[in-house]
């Protein structure tokens, strides 16, 4: 069994039916989920305090996903500063393209974890 919190960049508040945001760090919320296999267990949702920042705001986004305990994050892209600061602190990055479903999303990660496992 695998658990697992999740959490994905997002254009919105409608959870699981939300699209993925073309931006990482200036995403207007995170949709973060709490998974166990490929079963969700709780999904709530945060607006992103840096979405209005000049500069830094992927690190600034990064911080509060690790506060939030994520292990996993699925984005399009990430600038250097979030990607590293993800890499220090072990938690895994997914891409997806932009506008792809939340649901998508995670069906694509789950696919991925599970031939990293298989390997």
């Amino acid at each position: 069994m695998v658990n697992l919190r999740i959490a994905i960049a997002t254009n919105g508040k409608d959870g699981i039916e939300d699209v993925v945001s073309n931006v990482f760090g200036r995403a207007k919320t995170f949709t973060i989920m709490d998974a166990e296999d490929e079963n969700l267990k709780d999904i709530h949702i945060l607006e992103n305090p840096a979405v209005s920042y000049h500069h830094g705001a992927g690190p600034i986004s990064v911080k509060m996903l690790i506060d939030e305990g994520v292990e996993m994050v699925i984005a399009n892209e990430l600038g250097i500063g979030a990607s590293e600061l993800l890499k220090q602190h072990n938690i895994k990055h997914i891409s997806v393209k932009p506008n792809t479903k939340v649901g998508e999303a995670l069906k694509e990660a789950f696919r991925i974890c599970k031939e990293e496992d298989d390997t």
